[in-house]
């Protein structure tokens, strides 16, 4: 079995916070996708969860106590082997130990031997994230190269709402693939990627499109597309966590959470999708056009349900707004524009040759193309593709995790962006 094929393995803290039930959650899903998961809980932890439910999904008996398999120095043992630690949920008390190097239980004495990614997700009252100790700490385990991200905003405990949220399990365990990855890049064992969530967006301001559209053609029907919007989520979802203030415009997607820390825009139809992209692009350092947008639109809409007669009605059609190209042609200087193309080769042409003619046909700065059918790219988890600049450079997208794809995107922004 080589290294790529191995199961990772991880270790799960957790800490003393309501939010701890969603951690049975993330760990369930972190199992069924192959990882070996280790649970090491605070005390404070297993008064909201007990430790029978972490050990019946985890197949692993809880660690609480650096005194328990003294012989075998489990703290030691545990942050060696770790190929990742996901902390979920980091409280407030958890994030301060850690800046300042504790080691009084199981949990912080392993974080400090463990030599692997960290992946911290705090859930606390809006108060205690916006304390000036709490921001402290996390620049301080930023700097120290911990991934803190952050929470998102919503119902807290009792009526309470706003910013220390956890985040939802889904978005967790793709951050925790996404941080895999990297790791295994890194190792040498998946082509090299550059670690996937510096704060290098920090101060920017981006929109993301994300999604399709849906044209009504009577009070029933529609002309759209298939995509679910997974791209432009993770799109939206790690430049969030790479410090940008990011606008998501989403059209008909999957059922889907929306990202932590995004603002989130709903629409419909090609037009609403014009006007909500155009409006948040006014102050925008970046725009990506995500979204799988319908072409043409129904030149007219049936007021009654179309019957089903004899034979299928002629249904004219007419273009939609190019969202894109209009983006590109607005006389804002210190924006960049990255587009996505999904193309199908044929004797004309290959799908990389009808993207670079898209690039220059559009002007955008970045184009990601991408192959589509035979289950690729629209409705799946993973994607590849190319990324082509305006100078003419390329570069090839790694099969994996669309996060993962993302990630690659907003390397490419960071280093265009003046």
């Amino acid at each position: 079995m080589t290294p790529a094929d191995r199961p990772r393995e991880i270790v799960l803290g957790v800490s003393g916070g309501i939010a701890a039930y969603k951690a049975c959650e993330v760990l369930r899903r972190l199992r069924e996708a192959g990882n070996h998961v280790q649970v090491v809980a605070t005390r404070a932890a297993l008064q909201f969860i007990g430790a029978a439910t972490f050990e019946a999904l985890s197949g692993n008996p809880v660690h609480t106590g650096v005194f328990e398999d003294v012989p075998d120095v489990a703290h030691v043992a545990l942050g060696r082997r770790a190929d990742l630690v996901v902390l979920v949920p980091a409280t407030a008390d958890l994030l301060a130990r850690m800046a300042h190097g504790r080691a009084d239980d199981m949990l912080t004495s392993t974080l400090l031997t463990a030599r692997c990614p960290v992946l911290a997700v705090p859930a606390m009252h809006t108060e205690m994230w916006e304390h000036p100790a709490t921001v402290d700490n996390v620049a301080t385990l930023r700097r120290r190269g911990t991934v803190v991200l952050e929470p998102a905003s919503g119902r807290l405990t009792g009526a309470d709402s706003g910013a220390g949220r956890l985040p939802e399990p889904p978005e967790i365990a793709e951050f925790a693939r996404l941080l895999l990855e990297w790791g295994l890049a890194d190792s040498g064992d998946a082509g090299g990627m550059p670690f996937p969530l510096p704060r290098d967006l920090e101060g920017r301001r981006v929109v993301v499109s994300a999604g399709g559209t849906a044209e009504p053609l009577d009070p029933v029907r529609t002309l759209g597309n298939r995509s679910s919007g997974r791209q432009g989520y993770a799109l939206a979802r790690v430049a969030a966590q790479r410090g940008a203030e990011v606008t998501l415009v989403a059209g008909t997607t999957a059922d889907l959470d929306p990202p932590a820390a995004v603002h989130l825009r709903r629409v419909q139809t090609t037009r609403e999708m014009r006007d909500a992209v155009i409006d948040a692009a006014k102050a925008a350092d970046v725009v990506v056009m995500a979204a799988a947008v319908s072409d043409f639109r129904p030149a007219s809409l049936s007021v009654g349900k179309i019957k089903k007669g004899d034979e299928p009605p002629a249904i004219p059609l007419e273009f939609n707004p190019d969202i894109l190209r209009e983006l590109v042609t607005e006389d804002v200087p210190r924006r960049l524009v990255v587009g996505f193309a999904a193309e199908t080769g044929d004797e004309q042409g290959s799908v990389l040759e009808y993207g670079r003619a898209k690039l220059e046909r559009k002007g955008c700065d970045l184009l990601v193309v991408n192959a589509v059918g035979a289950g690729r790219a629209f409705e799946t988890e993973d994607n590849e593709g190319w990324l082509l600049a305006a100078d003419g450079s390329s570069s090839p997208l790694p099969m994996g995790s669309k996060a993962a794809l993302a990630a690659r995107v907003w390397d490419a922004v960071a280093e265009r962006l003046p």
